[in-house]
C-alpha cells in the first residue's frame, strides 16, 4: 500500500483536476467544436479494428442524415487529462463512446453531461425496451446520466474436467473456491491464477466481483466508508489466502492470469467475457496453448466452465460484476448528436453490437415492434478476429443463455447507495489494486482493508 503521503499527493492532483474541469466547464465551446454538420465522437473502445468497423456505421448514418462524425481513439487511462484540456480550450467532444460507469459519475459530478438529451434518447426510444439493471445503473435519481449501450460482465472460468475428475462442485461460492483450489493445486499446476497487479483497473473488478457476492460493500448511503467492514475483511483474507498459496508468485497481471489458464497451468481465473473470442481460438494473438489444444484449438473452451455470480458467507445471494458502456452526451453537444445515438441504438445496432460481442451484450433488449429483437440476434453474432464464429457454436446455447442471465444480477459498488461519485476516482487512484498487491505479499487482511479505508476516506474528503 502507498503511504498516507503519497494517497494525499495523488488526492490533491486529482483534486485539482476536478477544480480544473469545474471552472472551465463554466466556460463555451470554440466555434471549431460547434459545426452543426459534424458529430466529435471520442471512442473509448479504440482498437483498429473496431474503429474500422465503426467508421462503416458512422458512413451510413452520414449517408442518411448529411452529418459527419469525427470518431476520435481515447485511451481510457487518458480521458481524465483529455477532458482537462478540452474543457480549458473549449473543444469537448460532443459525445463520449463505451464510457465506463466510474467515468459516467464523475463527468456528471463535474456537471458536464447533458442529461436531458440522455433522458429524451431514452424516452424516445422507450425505457421499456432496455435492461432494467442498465437503467438503474445509469441514473441519478431521476436524471439519466448516459444512455447505456452494452455490458460485459466478470466470469470466473473453471476447468470442469478437472472438477469433474475430483468430484468438485462448481466454485459457485467462496467454500467451493477455496476447496477446488487446494484440492487442484499441484507441482505444474496452479489452483487459480488472481490478478495482483497494482498498476490495472483490472485487479480491482477481479476483486471487486468477490466482494459483492461477500455484500462487501464500499461505502453505505450515508457515505461512511465500508470496506473496513467484516464481510470485506473476510473477502480480503479469502483473496489473499488464495493469491498466496494457489495462485503463480510473483505479480499477476491481465495478460499472465490469461496466459497461465491458456497454458493449462490454472484451474481456475477470472477474467470479462472479452476472453470468451480468445478461449474459443478465434484470435491469433492470444491462442490458447494448452498440450490439447495442439490438435484441437476449440479444446479448453469446450472444457471449461463459466460462474458469473459467486456468493460469500456473508452475502445472502450469488451477485455478478459487470462493466455498462454507455454513450455520455455533453453540455453544448450539437443537436444532431442525440439523432446520431438514437441511429447507434437502433437502425445501427446490431452492426455496432457485432463489433465485438464477445463484450457486448445488448443493453436494449429490442424494439416496442419486437421486444427481444437485440438480445435474440446477439448469440448469432459472429465474435472473434482471425476467424469469426457465433459464441453459440462454441459455447452451446446454455452457456449463452447464462451469460445473458447474468447481466441481471450484476451490480456495481457505490451506485446502488447514490455515492457513484466515489467510483470513479477510487478506480483511478489504484486504491484496491495497490491493496491487494501488498496483501498478496503478505499484509494481513485487516491491515489491508483499514488502509484502503483511509485511502478511500481521503478521496472522499478531496472531493468536498
Amino acid at each position: 500500500m502507498p503511504t498516507s503521503g503519497s494517497r494525499r499527493r495523488v488526492a490533491a492532483v486529482l483534486a485539482a483536476l476536478l477544480l480544473l474541469v469545474s471552472l472551465a466547464a463554466c466556460g463555451t465551446r470554440s466555434d471549431a467544436a460547434d459545426d452543426p454538420k459534424t458529430i466529435t465522437v471520442w471512442n473509448l473502445d479504440g482498437q483498429p479494428d473496431r474503429l474500422a468497423a465503426v467508421k462503416v456505421i458512422n458512413e451510413r448514418f452520414t449517408g442518411d442524415s448529411g452529418v459527419q462524425v469525427d470518431e476520435v481513439a481515447v485511451q481510457e487511462n487518458q480521458l481524465p487529462t483529455l477532458i482537462a484540456s478540452a474543457a480549458v480550450s473549449g473543444t469537448l467532444p460532443d459525445l463520449i463512446s463505451g464510457l465506463p460507469l466510474g467515468f459516467l459519475r464523475q463527468l456528471e459530478q463535474l456537471r458536464l453531461l447533458d442529461t436531458q438529451v440522455a433522458g429524451n434518447v431514452v424516452s424516445q426510444l422507450d425505457p421499456a425496451t432496455f435492461a432494467p439493471q442498465a437503467l438503474q445503473l445509469t441514473q441519478d435519481g431521476d436524471a439519466q446520466l448516459g444512455v447505456p449501450s452494452d455490458a460485459w460482465t466478470q466470469v470466473l472460468y473453471y476447468r470442469k474436467d478437472l472438477f469433474a475428475e475430483r468430484g468438485l462442485a462448481p466454485p459457485t461460492s467462496y467454500a467451493a473456491i477455496q476447496a477446488a483450489a487446494a484440492a487442484l493445486n499441484t507441482r505444474d499446476r496452479s489452483g487459480i491464477t488472481l490478478a495482483t497487479d497494482p498498476a490495472d483497473p483490472f485487479t480491482q473488478q477481479t476483486f471487486e466481483w468477490m466482494a459483492l457476492g461477500n455484500d462487501c460493500q464500499l461505502v453505505a448511503r450515508d457515505g461512511d466508508v465500508q470496506v473496513a467492514s467484516p464481510a470485506c475483511q473476510r473477502t480480503f483474507s479469502v483473496y489473499g489466502d488464495l493469491a498466496r498459496r494457489y495462485s503463480p508468485q510473483g505479480t499477476q497481471t491481465v495478460d499472465s492470469t490469461r496466459a497461465t489458464y491458456f497454458a493449462g497451468q490454472a484451474a481456475m481465473t477470472i477474467w470479462s467475457t472479452f476472453l470468451l473470442d480468445e478461449l474459443g481460438g478465434l484470435r491469433d494473438d492470444a491462442l490458447p496453448t494448452c498440450q490439447q489444444c495442439q490438435k484441437d484449438p476449440e479444446w479448453l473452451s469446450h472444457n471449461t466452465g463459466l460462474v458469473t455470480a459467486v456468493q460469500g458467507p456473508d452475502g445472502a445471494r450469488p451477485v455478478g460484476y459487470g462493466e455498462i458502456a454507455s454513450w455520455a452526451v455533453l453540455e453544448g453537444a450539437t443537436p444532431a448528436t442525440a439523432d446520431y445515438v438514437k441511429y447507434m441504438m437502433s437502425e445501427g445496432y446490431e452492426a455496432a453490437l457485432r463489433v465485438a460481442p464477445e463484450g457486448k451484450y445488448p443493453m436494449r433488449r429490442g424494439t416496442a415492434q419486437d421486444p427481444e429483437q437485440f438480445v435474440h440476434v446477439w448469440p448469432t453474432l459472429p465474435a472473434g478476429v482471425d476467424r469469426k464464429k457465433p459464441l453459440a457454436d462454441i459455447y452451446g446455447r446454455a452457456t449463452i443463455d447464462q451469460l445473458a442471465r447474468a447481466t441481471d444480477t450484476m451490480q456495481r459498488w457505490a451506485i446502488p447507495q447514490g455515492q457513484g461519485a466515489l467510483l470513479g476516482p477510487t478506480v483511478a487512484e489504484l486504491v484496491v489494486p495497490k491493496a491487494l498487491s501488498a496483501l498478496a505479499q503478505g499484509e494481513p487482511p485487516a491491515e489491508t482493508a483499514g488502509a484502503t479505508r483511509d485511502a478511500v476516506e481521503e478521496i472522499q474528503r478531496s472531493m468536498r
